[in-house]
């Protein structure tokens, strides 16, 4: 697989909204105030087990 330079690495990338759900609704993570970004940054993900 041939490298890409870091321009045209930069030029095929995307902005991604991230939502989360909020008081029973969602919202997008980039409308948070700072404080809140880090609340959200500090957030352990739950991974449920399978009971068999």
């Amino acid at each position: 697989m041939k490298s890409l330079e870091p321009s045209k690495l930069k030029e095929k990338r995307t902005r991604c909204i991230v939502y989360t759900r909020v008081m029973g609704y969602h919202r997008p993570v980039e409308s948070f105030n700072i404080g809140k970004k880090g609340e959200h940054s500090q957030r352990v993900k739950f991974i449920e087990k399978n009971n068999l």
